[in-house]
């Protein structure tokens, strides 16, 4: 049944944005990466600072289960995304990608971070206003949307100077400046900006959430029971290009993608954020 389905460019569009995820929301093992690809195989020119293989992240040190700086989403949610960077490309924006696919075994160490209140190297940084010990909860959880494949942290930049664009906050800051509504302390530029990002993610089929302007779901995820456990590695996918590519075997290009139907959000859980080198100021 399946077969018959992904034989039909119609119902692979449905699939995406549509109704029809259910018929695609199967059963998984976490092990099993078959559905994902390397998103710069696909879109490389969407920037990638992959937070959480290096040490500038709110825990300080690479994270358990990054091998490698690379971005990893579901096909379905790379080909949305694509969507979204050509959208934002005709306004002279670009994508850059912060995190994507984070495996469990990340969110256990965000965990078991956060347990550990003596450990505050990055407060200043990332969470200067909250003790430490009220993270666990509001802002961390057990389990993240991220490790089921469809949700990324997303940011833009100027494809004239190929500059990040000031969104008024830092990635992973955590506190009501990061909510994408902050009136506070942010310039009418500003708030622009994270509606600029907000509209092309919803217009591609994502949701965001209240408490953090980078964060994007896809509303029709396709693995929405699933949390995958395989690592962070661009060596599960460089041997195969061809099967990595999402549009390989009669794959949509994004371009042939429907409106998103708002009605088909899920529910998000807390989420946390990644690492790579901290920007020159």
């Amino acid at each position: 049944m399946l077969l018959n389905v992904f034989a039909s460019s119609c119902c692979v569009t449905a699939l995406l944005f549509g109704g029809a995820v259910d018929a695609h929301a199967r059963a998984v093992s976490p092990e099993d990466s078959s559905g994902f690809v390397l998103v710069k195989l696909y879109a490389p020119e969407i920037q990638q600072e992959i937070r959480y293989y290096s040490t500038y992240n709110f825990v300080g040190e690479r994270i358990a289960g990054y091998e490698a700086p690379c971005a990893i989403l579901t096909k379905e949610a790379t080909r949305a995304l694509k969507h979204a960077a050509d959208e934002l490309a005709k306004k002279g924006y670009g994508l850059k990608i912060y995190d994507a696919y984070r495996p469990q075994k990340a969110v256990t160490h965000f965990v078991n971070w956060a347990k550990d209140l003596k450990d505050t190297r990055m407060q200043r940084d990332f969470y200067p206003d909250i003790d430490k010990s009220k993270l666990l909860g509001p802002y961390i959880a057990p389990r993240s949307g991220h490790s089921r494949g469809s949700t990324v942290d997303v940011t833009l930049t100027d494809l004239k100077t190929g500059k990040d664009v000031d969104m008024g906050g830092t990635f992973d800051f955590f506190g009501a400046k990061s909510h994408p509504d902050y009136k506070g302390t942010l310039s009418r530029d500003q708030l622009r900006s994270r509606r600029i990002l907000r509209d092309a993610m919803e217009r591609s089929g994502f949701r965001g959430i209240k408490t953090e302007w980078w964060h994007y779901t896809l509303k029709n995820e396709p693995y929405p029971n699933t949390y995958f456990t395989f690592p962070v590695s661009d060596l599960l996918f460089l041997p195969d290009k061809e099967k990595a590519t999402p549009s390989a075997a009669g794959d949509p290009k994004p371009d042939t993608v429907a409106p998103a139907d708002p009605s088909k959000a899920k529910p998000e859980e807390a989420e946390s954020a990644q690492p790579a080198e901290k920007p020159a100021p």
